[in-house]
C-alpha cells in the first residue's frame, strides 16, 4: 500500500501513485495518448510532425512514470520545435474570431512554414512576448441575463500555449488522480457522470454534497499556481512563458486592464492549469482526507472547478465541508454559499425521509443533468438524470432569436440549422431516462421554427401539412444514444 506524506504542507502534500487505494475496485484506464485531433490531412509533412512530437512527448510520459519526484529541467525545446508548432496550429479551430492583431487561422497558414520558424526563433531568443487578451463575452448556459467572460487570443499565442500544454500534460497526465475528468485526454463529461451515478448506486452513498467554488477561474492565485508547476517544472523557461501569459492583461473597450488574480478562459493552456492547480488544492487532500479521516466510504468526481463528492455517512459530510472551506481558504479560493448544500441522496434516502414525515430527497445539478433517486418499473434504485431546466429553457430561447435572425432565408438553410441543433441537443442529453424530455425539447423547436415560418409572410399561414413535409425532410427522430451508465463504466472511480 503506498503512503501519503507525513503532513498537509501549503505547498504540495506529497503524491501517491495512481493506484487505486486497498479496498477500491481499479477502474479501466483511459489510453494515455495525445487527445483526438481533426482528421489526418494529406499534408505529408503534418503527419511527420504529429508522429515525431508524439515520439518525443511519449518519452517525457515515460520518465514522469518512472520518477513521480522527478523534476524536468530541459522542456523548452519541445515547445519551439517546428513539429510541435505545426501540430499546434492544425490542432486549433480554424472559424474561432482573431484577437487583438486580427490574423485569422488561414491567413498565418498562407506562408504556414516561415511563420513558424519566426515563432520558433522567438521563442528561442526569449523574445516571444505575450499579447493583451481582447475580452468577449458569452451568455450562461441555462442563466437569462447573465454572460460569462472569455478571452480571445491573438493566434501566435494559442499556438504557443497549445504547444506548451501538449509538453506539460504529457508530465502531468501521470500525475493526475482518476476521479478528475474535466479537459483531459481520453475523458468527457459523459465519463464523469457515468463514474457518479455508478458510485451513488453501487458503493453506500446516503449523503451527497453538491459544491460550486465562486469565480474558480478569476481568483485563481497565480503566485501559488507557479509553485505547484515548479513542482514538476525545473525549466524556467518554461515558468515564464507561463507568467507572460497570466501577467499579458485583458483589452477591454479599447483600454488595457492587468490581471493580478486568474486565468482566461478561452486559452489553449488554462483547462490544464486549473487542473494543476485543484489537483494539488484540492484532489490529493480529497484522498488524504478520504484515506484518514472518513468514518465511512467517500466518492468523488470532478471535472474542471465542478465536483460532487457522496459519503456514507453525514458527520463525515459535515466534517468534510467544514474542513474544506478552509482548505480552499488557504488558496485565495472560497465556496459558494448559496450553491453549496449537503443533501440527503440515495438509495435509501426516499424511504428514511419518508419515515421522518419528510419530502421527497432533494436533488442536485452536475454538467447539465439534473440528478434524483428514482426506481425502475421492477423496482430497482436508480439515479435518474433529467436535463437541467435551466439549460433546456435557455437553449430554446437561444434556438428562437437564432431562427427569427434567419427569417428571411430559405426553408433548407433554416431546416440544416434545426437539424443540426436537435442532433447536437440528443448527442449529449439523450441519456437512458431522458428521453421524453429530449423530446419535449424536439418539439419545442419545431414550434418555435413553425412559428418563425409563420411570420415571414402576411397571411400568417402556415398548414400542419406543409409543416409536417419540413418534418419529415429536416426534423430528426429522437433516440437515447448513451447506455446505461453500469454498461459503459463497468468499475467504480
Amino acid at each position: 500500500m503506498h503512503s501519503h506524506g507525513k503532513s498537509d504542507r501549503p505547498i504540495v502534500p506529497a503524491k501517491p501513485p495512481n493506484e487505486a487505494e486497498p479496498g477500491e475496485a481499479k477502474e479501466v484506464v483511459e489510453g494515455r495518448g495525445l487527445a483526438k485531433g481533426k482528421a489526418p490531412e494529406r499534408n505529408m509533412s503534418r503527419t511527420q510532425s504529429r508522429s515525431g512530437m508524439s515520439s518525443a512527448l511519449e518519452r517525457i510520459r515515460q520518465a514522469a512514470r518512472r520518477d513521480k519526484g522527478q523534476r524536468f529541467t530541459a522542456l523548452l525545446h519541445h515547445v519551439y520545435s517546428m513539429d510541435t508548432l505545426k501540430a499546434a496550429y492544425f490542432g486549433l479551430k480554424r472559424d474561432v474570431a482573431a484577437g487583438i492583431d486580427g490574423t485569422t487561422w488561414r491567413q498565418y497558414g498562407e506562408e504556414l512554414e516561415r511563420n513558424l520558424k519566426d515563432l520558433s526563433d522567438r521563442i528561442q531568443r526569449r523574445a516571444y512576448r505575450a499579447q493583451p487578451v481582447r475580452r468577449a463575452y458569452i451568455a450562461k448556459a441555462g442563466e437569462p441575463g447573465k454572460v460569462r467572460p472569455l478571452g480571445v487570443l491573438v493566434l501566435e499565442d494559442k499556438i504557443v500555449q497549445r504547444a506548451t500544454a501538449e509538453v506539460l500534460s504529457s508530465i502531468w497526465e501521470e500525475e493526475f488522480v482518476r476521479f478528475s475528468y474535466g479537459f483531459r485526454p481520453g475523458r468527457d463529461p459523459h465519463q464523469a457522470l457515468d463514474a457518479l451515478s455508478v458510485g451513488i448506486m453501487r458503493r453506500e452513498v446516503n449523503w451527497v454534497l453538491d459544491a460550486d467554488i465562486r469565480g474558480f477561474f478569476d481568483t485563481l492565485d497565480h503566485e501559488w499556481l507557479v509553485r505547484f508547476i515548479e513542482h514538476r517544472v525545473a525549466d524556467r523557461r518554461i515558468v515564464r512563458l507561463i507568467q507572460k501569459w497570466l501577467n499579458a492583461g485583458v483589452l477591454q473597450g479599447g483600454k488595457h486592464i492587468e490581471t493580478e488574480m486568474g486565468t482566461i478562459q478561452g486559452g489553449s493552456i488554462s483547462p490544464l492549469l486549473a487542473n494543476i492547480y485543484l489537483h494539488y488544492v484540492f484532489d490529493l487532500w480529497v484522498k488524504q482526507w478520504r484515506k484518514t479521516k472518513a468514518r465511512g466510504e467517500v466518492i468523488v468526481v470532478r471535472f474542471a472547478d465542478d465536483f460532487v463528492v457522496g459519503f456514507e455517512h453525514r458527520e463525515d459530510g459535515e466534517r468534510f465541508s467544514s474542513e474544506l472551506v478552509e482548505r480552499l481558504k488557504r488558496f485565495g479560493l472560497e465556496l459558494h454559499a448559496q450553491k453549496t448544500r449537503l443533501i440527503e441522496f440515495g438509495r435509501n434516502a426516499e424511504e428514511n425521509r419518508r419515515n421522518r414525515g419528510e419530502g421527497k430527497p432533494e436533488t442536485f445539478n452536475f454538467l447539465g443533468f439534473t440528478h434524483s433517486c428514482a426506481k425502475t418499473r421492477k423496482g430497482h434504485y436508480v439515479v435518474l438524470r433529467q436535463t437541467m431546466r435551466k439549460r433546456w429553457q435557455g437553449k430554446l430561447k437561444a434556438v428562437k432569436a437564432e431562427l427569427r435572425r434567419r427569417m428571411h432565408t430559405s426553408v433548407p438553410e433554416m431546416g440544416r440549422y434545426v437539424r443540426s441543433v436537435i442532433i447536437g441537443h440528443m448527442r449529449y442529453y439523450a441519456v437512458p431516462m431522458n428521453a421524453v424530455s429530449v423530446s419535449d425539447f424536439r418539439m419545442g423547436v419545431v414550434r418555435i421554427w413553425r412559428r418563425v415560418l409563420k411570420r415571414r409572410s402576411q397571411k400568417s399561414h402556415m398548414p400542419w401539412t406543409r409543416m409536417r413535409r419540413y418534418i419529415v425532410r429536416w426534423v430528426p427522430q429522437t433516440h437515447v444514444c448513451h447506455p446505461y451508465p453500469w454498461q459503459r463504466f463497468g468499475v467504480i472511480t
